[in-house]
């Protein structure tokens, strides 16, 4: 998972770089670096809880955090004109609803 959650804030970073020079991508551009690379971040944080209280703590910020970057590649999805749509983008748009729901799930199932 921890390899799943890198790879995909990797990708993500390199696919944002091929959005246009809009001011509309510049923040989507923003906000997905930060979301995406958070729920890596935080999982890696979580491998390290002191409690199972803060482990769950840290998969549930992750989970947060997956959410709004499954947001943002929805809203690219959907305002991105078709020419411009990849194979990539149809790739991470996926990937982040896996990796939400893979963190649902430790999230109930490790719950206080």
């Amino acid at each position: 998972m921890k390899d799943r959650l890198f790879n995909f804030a990797v990708r993500t970073i390199k696919y944002l770089r091929n959005l246009p020079n809009t001011p509309e991508y510049t923040t989507i551009r923003y906000q997905l670096s930060k979301s995406s690379n958070s729920a890596g971040a935080n999982y890696e944080e979580a491998q390290g809880a002191s409690s199972r209280a803060d482990f769950n703590n840290k998969v549930k910020i992750s989970l947060k955090e997956m959410r709004e970057s499954n947001y943002w590649y929805r809203v690219i999805f959907a305002t991105l004109p078709n020419d411009l749509k990849t194979d990539e983008l149809t790739f991470l748009l996926n990937e982040s609803g896996e990796l939400k729901k893979i963190l649902g799930s430790i999230a109930t199932k490790t719950k206080d």
